[in-house]
């Protein structure tokens, strides 16, 4: 495979699941992982490996609903950058929409390694 290769398919994995988790494909969302991933996501202890995910994903999500859009994606080799917008409900009942950025970190068989998520909210 050429690294060019490698890149489309890395992006099409990328956005493969933000597909599967608006779908709530549990099962496919966490086949895009590694055993041991690590998802780094504010207000939450770091999520190490799938199980940790699938009880995320599962039950402690806040969201109920919604879906996500890709404004960029840029690869780097095994990394890559995630720009884009979310628009849902949350398990509460209430409408968020927000700006999201996420970094994606690929291990050797291109499944996901590391994700970190930062949101665009105010906090300060």
């Amino acid at each position: 495979m050429t690294a060019a290769t490698d890149q489309t398919v890395r992006e099409q994995r990328i956005r493969e699941y933000y597909q599967r988790v608006d779908a709530h494909d549990l099962t496919g969302l966490l086949n895009l992982f590694a055993g041991d991933a690590v998802y780094h996501r504010p207000g939450y202890a770091p999520l190490v490996g799938r199980e940790s995910l699938k009880r995320f994903y599962g039950e402690e999500r806040a969201i109920r609903e919604g879906s996500h859009s890709v404004s960029a994606a840029v690869l780097d080799g095994d990394r890559a950058a995630v720009h884009g917008e979310f628009h849902g409900v949350l398990k509460d009942g209430r409408a968020v929409s927000l700006r999201f950025a996420d970094f994606f970190v690929f291990n050797d068989k291109g499944f996901f390694q590391r994700r970190d998520t930062f949101f665009f909210a105010p906090m300060v």
